[in-house]
């Protein structure tokens, strides 16, 4: 049974009558309503004048929509006017209001134009009319072709230049440091030393015998002292002042009882107690 409906449904669809437009004309008129330019549509043959209007123009067209066998109007589904522009690929699509008659009527303002109209240039626009129906076999045919006036371009969005390449960076650099002369180095480095000269030559006359220096008592105080300046150097090598003050806070108070030791053990001897 369902086999039998769908060969039905085949055999409708091959003897669906066939559309077509009956007296299809289109109309120039300028803004006063003088007519300029009147003309039928052959559906066998484009007319080779393009189709021209300015920005005061307006172009009308008018057809009916019948059954090609009975002549009978039709009533479609859906009817569209389609421009083409073939360079740029661009294309707009106008519905068309229809009666029951099957009769229709297009008008184009070009002081007042459609959204339906794509973006245009020098290039003449296709014109075609789309008709489209679920009783009959839908039908295309190419109408004429339509010059307008070019479309401005479209206003420049704010944030547009932020989507464009920028001009390259180029770093500026300041030029290296340069050195003193090694006459100058030198002089300098000798005038850090040579307090620590002057130091030795006198400590060398007063010849000083330290005899407790390293005595069990006196020597946690000295090596605590030594610390302190192995953790300045390494300070300047590699570590952060935050590491610094912390290992410092602990250095120093092993210094403070090393140093009180080393007090009390140098007091004791100088009263005769050891």
């Amino acid at each position: 049974m369902l086999r039998f409906v769908s060969l039905l449904f085949l055999a409708a669809l091959a003897h669906a009558s066939t559309l077509t437009l009956q007296s299809p004309r289109f109309i120039v008129t300028s803004s006063t309503g003088n007519q300029l330019r009147s003309e039928p549509i052959s559906l066998a043959q484009k007319t080779s004048v393009p189709v021209s209007l300015t920005q005061t123009d307006i172009l009308k067209l008018t057809f009916q929509i019948v059954e090609k066998d009975s002549g009978n109007g039709v009533l479609p589904h859906q009817t569209f006017l389609r421009f083409y522009d073939e360079k740029s690929g661009e294309e707009g699509i106008q519905p068309i209001r229809v009666a029951t008659s099957g009769k229709a009527k297009f008008e184009l303002n070009m002081s007042k134009p459609p959204l339906s109209l794509p973006p245009t240039s020098t290039n003449p626009l296709k014109v075609s009319l789309i008709v489209g129906s679920s009783l009959h076999t839908p039908f295309t045919t190419e109408l004429f072709d339509l010059t307008i006036p070019a479309s401005h371009p479209p206003p420049q969005h704010p944030d547009e230049p932020s989507f464009h390449l920028l001009p390259e960076i180029h770093h500026t650099f300041r030029p290296a440091q340069k050195l003193p002369p090694k006459i100058i180095s030198a002089f300098f480095s000798a005038l850090v030393v040579s307090p620590w000269v002057v130091l030795l030559g006198l400590w060398s006359q007063v010849s000083p015998r330290p005899a407790r220096l390293f005595s069990p008592s006196i020597l946690p105080f000295i090596s605590t002292l030594g610390a302190f300046e192995v953790l300045l150097v390494w300070y300047w090598v590699d570590l952060k002042l935050g590491q610094v003050l912390l290992y410092g806070a602990v250095l120093g108070l092993v210094t403070i009882f090393a140093g009180k030791q080393a007090l009390a053990s140098i007091g004791d001897r100088r009263v005769g107690r050891k």
